[in-house]
């Protein structure tokens, strides 16, 4: 039993010493960039493996494939005429069109993890890859060896520490008067638990013009791809939240991160709380000693390929707004969260067993509203420069479409187009 504690004792000092600490001083050994070369060399080997013994494949539908009879259906006939003259390759053109719909669909494939050019030895994919040959087969059960039996202990080892120190940390600064010096403190306590908590999930993040930082009493707006956009970006400075109440552990956050600094928490169905918000939003830009606002204009996370329209809520507020591109790589793991299909308990479990979370962040100059724009426009205007510097697609679409239909004048609008190659007098 001496021996066990002795060894444990060891463990755990390792963790502290070699990740914890150097995660909250901001101190890197460069172990992880080693440690993601190496991974680049052996999904390289896996990729050349893979097209050896399979081809090189497409999984996309060549839509030239298959061609209406008829360019346009002929259109002012008579009813008699039109059943006369009506036969079944008539409707090619809408099956075609209903094809392209579904195989051209830049909304709904948003809502799902993205596509990978090649396989990263994990399990999201539909092909058995590690059986196509022997040594792909042990290279994937050492993979799941070191991330299920190495890695996963020791990151939730210092996930545990992280939260821990978020929570203590705001538990004693509650305690002390207002002053510069607890706000300060707060500032650096936070920086240091959220690095942590980083490491947790082998976090890589490169920080692109941070001459661009948004500074206190403005409104920083990006694109949203997980809740981990906030840690991610909590890594560099601290911000003051803007978000939905949230039951479970994620109110537990909520509240504790509230004792301290001035978060603002919402029900998002009560429009008295939005009246509240929009005025407590005011109040804050107006006041430069805080933090500035961290905003999701999307108000859905998008799976990390493209950026969805922006709420125009956020740009009638007023003030300076400063523009944040996110961009994670797919190639070490899958960084978006589709609330509709797991938990925030499963996700967790997720990032901690991926191979590592890399990503950039681009800090774009302020901008403000310019006197012949709307606030729609402004926030379009927005959205089209970070998804332009993150490389994203920039789309029209709600990403509430993740959670609700099509609205009924978008069907009609449609249905009236299909109707219109078929008028007749």
């Amino acid at each position: 039993m001496a021996v066990w504690c002795i060894l444990l004792s060891c463990y755990l000092a390792v963790i502290v010493i070699f990740m914890a600490i150097p995660a909250s001083l901001g101190i890197s050994f460069g172990i992880r960039n080693l440690y993601l070369a190496t991974l680049y060399k052996v999904f390289e080997f896996g990729r050349k493996t893979i097209q050896s013994k399979q081809g090189i494949r497409s999984s996309v539908i060549d839509k030239k494939t298959v061609q209406p009879s008829h360019a346009h259906l002929p259109r002012n006939r008579s009813f008699g005429t039109f059943q006369r003259e009506f036969r079944l390759d008539d409707i090619v053109e809408f099956c075609v069109n209903g094809v392209e719909a579904i195989l051209d669909d830049d909304v709904t494939k948003r809502f799902s993890a993205e596509e990978l050019e090649s396989w990263n030895l994990l399990t999201r994919t539909n092909e058995n890859y590690h059986y196509i040959s022997v040594k792909l087969t042990i290279m994937w059960l050492l993979g799941c060896f070191v991330r299920y039996i190495i890695l996963f202990p020791m990151r939730f080892i210092v996930l545990l520490i992280g939260l821990g120190s978020l929570v203590t940390s705001r538990i004693i600064i509650a305690q002390l008067p207002k002053s510069n010096f607890r706000h300060w403190l707060d500032d650096k306590t936070m920086l240091v638990s959220f690095r942590i908590i980083a490491r947790a999930v082998s976090a890589v993040i490169t920080f692109h013009n941070k001459e661009n930082i948004a500074n206190g009493g403005g409104i920083c707006v990006a694109n949203h791809t997980t809740p981990i956009d906030v840690l991610i970006l909590m890594c560099d400075r601290c911000y003051s939240l803007v978000g939905q109440r949230q039951p479970g552990f994620f109110g537990f956050i909520e509240r504790t991160l509230a004792k301290t600094q001035d978060h603002i928490w919402f029900e998002r169905t009560e429009m008295k709380d939005r009246l509240i918000v929009t005025r407590r939003l005011r109040e804050h830009v107006e006041d430069p000693s805080k933090n500035p606002i961290l905003i999701f204009p999307e108000g859905t996370c998008i799976n990390n390929t493209s950026v969805m329209m922006f709420k125009k809520g956020s740009f009638e507020i007023g003030g300076d707004v400063y523009p944040v591109a996110i961009k994670y790589d797919p190639t070490f793991g899958n960084a978006f969260w589709n609330s509709s299909v797991e938990g925030f308990g499963m996700y967790v479990f997720l990032l901690l067993t991926n191979w590592a979370l890399v990503c950039d962040v681009w800090y774009l100059p302020k901008t403000t509203l310019r006197d012949d724009e709307t606030a729609a426009q402004f926030a379009n205007r927005v959205k089209t420069e970070i998804a332009r510097q993150g490389g994203l697609v920039d789309l029209i679409w709600d990403g509430q479409l993740k959670r609700t239909s099509v609205k009924p004048e978008f069907r009609q609008r449609r249905q009236e187009d299909y109707a219109s190659t078929l008028k007749i007098d």
